[in-house]
């Protein structure tokens, strides 16, 4: 059984606390962008099929942040529970809850991951656009 303590799992909050802040500024991006997209929506009649498309990405990279953020806060929650069983001297049930912690850390980085492609092809509909002029 690895040695692990208490503090091991007290190690990734400065990690997902960071993570989470990061996750928040990219919902905040989006909601700025899918708040200008939809005043560009109601004002500019031309042109409906790039602002679909941008509105379908943003729709897609939403439920991605969605996800990332819960991923990201259950594995925050594991990671305080895991710290509880520690303190209880249930170190079997503290390892194994820190090994959940770290499996939803990896899914919302996995998920973040897709999230910044799918961003990427935004901005290449963007670009697009653009070089057609």
């Amino acid at each position: 059984m690895p040695q692990i303590s208490i503090n091991t799992p007290a190690l990734l909050f400065p990690a997902i606390t960071l993570l989470m802040l990061a996750y928040t500024n990219r919902f905040l991006a989006l909601a700025t962008l899918i708040r200008n997209l939809h005043a560009k929506y109601k004002t500019i009649h031309e042109d409906h099929e790039i602002i679909k498309a941008q509105i379908r990405n943003l729709r897609l990279r939403l439920m991605l942040v969605k996800h990332m953020q819960g991923a990201g806060i259950t594995s925050f929650f594991f990671c305080v529970l895991s710290m509880l069983f520690f303190y209880l001297q249930y170190e079997v049930w503290a390892i194994a809850i820190f090994g959940m912690s770290l499996v939803f850390l990896l899914l919302s980085l996995a998920l973040s991951l897709n999230e910044i492609y799918i961003s990427t092809k935004a901005l290449e509909i963007e670009l697009k656009d653009m070089g057609e002029e």
